[in-house]
């Protein structure tokens, strides 16, 4: 049976949901009125019923056909593309790209996503610099996503998103030099800061076909939380740990606290002390599961920071485990950023992992 966590001057400690997924009615339990400032190593055994999945692939053919090839080789001419989700200019020029409100106003309105900065907004060209890790075609203008993807690279310090003005084909000179348009949203990963200066890419030719640049946002992560007396880190994870049993089957997973407010990890750190003082005072026949490892993140809701979100364990996990990036609540989706790991310098020593 779990332990739950105990703090008499730190507040109710909710009993940890198994396994990790955050615990949102314990943050809506926490959370406090928004203010206004004045004028802020484990296997997982999945059962797969192929006679059922053959089933259900027949059906859906039934319903919907079979869907076309899309996927263009260099020198497929006049190939395709899969289709952009972004609105096409009227008249489809170029000029008329560059000129458009939409794509401005998109970027403008765009969310920053919480532990991060925006060094440039609403540029006309892309980051082109060393450090690059990856681009992605995303169905919307979605920093969040963004967000996510650059969390989940443990290289990756800054991201791109922008809109560009492709062909809707492969062009190709006298068959189909200049097709009409489709509209992509971007997002490329980077490992370093992007500044207005790295945004160097304007777009480029592909026979008489322009690809030009619109809406291009620039996005930092914030700089990293200090260390904390007693522990070694912090470390820099993906999305929030998600721990599985340990090697001899044990659950390491002891609870979780959520503190409103301003983005605090020495929160994290306190509870976790005392979290095994607590247990130690309370062992059964010197029993007792001490507090060696603390996960601490920004958990924001639709993107607006509710507080510090502490997970805690009796044993070290490592960045491969931390996969989860945020989940769903009714109407509200729930972001993990500023995720950052510490381990306890002197673990205490008990009987129980």
């Amino acid at each position: 049976m779990r332990a739950t966590i105990f703090l008499s001057t730190l507040a109710v400690v909710y009993a940890a949901p198994a396994p990790q997924m955050i615990n949102i009615g314990a943050v809506e339990a926490q959370k406090v009125t928004t203010v206004v400032p004045p004028a802020a190593a484990a296997t997982d055994a999945v059962v797969y019923n192929a006679a059922s999945a053959a089933s259900k692939a027949a059906e859906e053919i039934t319903a919907n056909g079979l869907s076309k090839r899309t996927d263009c080789g260099v020198h497929d001419l006049c190939c395709v593309q899969p289709d952009g989700f972004g609105l096409v200019a009227s008249p489809d020029t170029v000029d008329a790209f560059l000129a458009s409100p939409v794509y401005s106003d998109i970027a403008g309105d765009a969310p920053a996503p919480q532990g991060y900065s925006r060094p440039f907004s609403n540029l006309q060209a892309s980051t082109s610099a060393p450090g690059y890790l990856g681009l992605y075609t995303l169905s919307s203008y979605d920093t969040i996503k963004c967000q996510q993807l650059c969390d989940a690279e443990s290289a990756c310090y800054g991201f791109n998103i922008y809109m560009e003005r492709d062909p809707s084909v492969n062009p190709a000179a006298d068959l189909c030099p200049n097709p009409p348009s489709i509209t992509n949203f971007k997002c490329t990963l980077w490992g370093a800061s992007l500044t207005a200066e790295t945004a160097t890419n304007r777009g480029q030719w592909r026979e008489q076909f322009q690809v030009v640049i619109a809406g291009s946002n620039g996005y930092n992560k914030l700089a990293t939380p200090p260390a904390q007396d007693g522990f070694k880190g912090p470390t820099r994870l993906g999305g929030a740990i998600q721990a599985p049993l340990n090697s001899a089957g044990q659950d390491t997973y002891i609870g979780m606290h959520f503190f409103p407010g301003v983005y605090d990890p020495s929160q994290c750190a306190a509870a976790c002390k005392a979290t095994t003082e607590y247990n130690r005072r309370h062992a059964t026949n010197g029993d007792f599961k001490s507090c060696a490892f603390f996960n601490s993140y920004v958990l924001s809701e639709n993107n607006v920071a509710q507080g510090t979100y502490c997970s805690f364990y009796t044993q070290v996990w490592d960045a491969r485990y931390a996969t989860n990036y945020g989940q769903h609540r009714g109407d509200s989706y729930y972001s993990v950023s500023q995720s950052y790991a510490y381990t306890a310098e002197t673990r205490v020593v008990s009987q129980l992992p």
